[in-house]
């Protein structure tokens, strides 16, 4: 797992107050993890913050899994 991914995750956990080892790629943020839509604004402003990176409408739209959020980061990461 790269160091993108492993910061990423541990935001993710710290947000939704869940434990590191449930943050993994195939987890779905809104039916797996809890999130709700304004929980998921929230999870991308600290992300974008964090990563220092700016995501689109658009991006954001096409997120589901975890998985997803982490190839985003990498992409604008770049």
């Amino acid at each position: 797992m790269s160091r993108i991914q492993d910061k990423a995750r541990a935001l993710i956990a710290s947000k939704m107050k869940l434990d590191e080892s449930e943050i993994t790629p195939e987890k779905n943020i809104f039916n797996d993890l809890g999130a709700d839509s304004l929980d998921f604004v929230e999870l991308s402003m600290l992300l974008e913050r964090e990563f220092n990176v700016k995501f689109t409408e658009d991006d954001t739209a096409n997120v589901k899994t975890v998985g997803d959020l982490y190839e985003l980061i990498e992409q604008y990461a770049k």
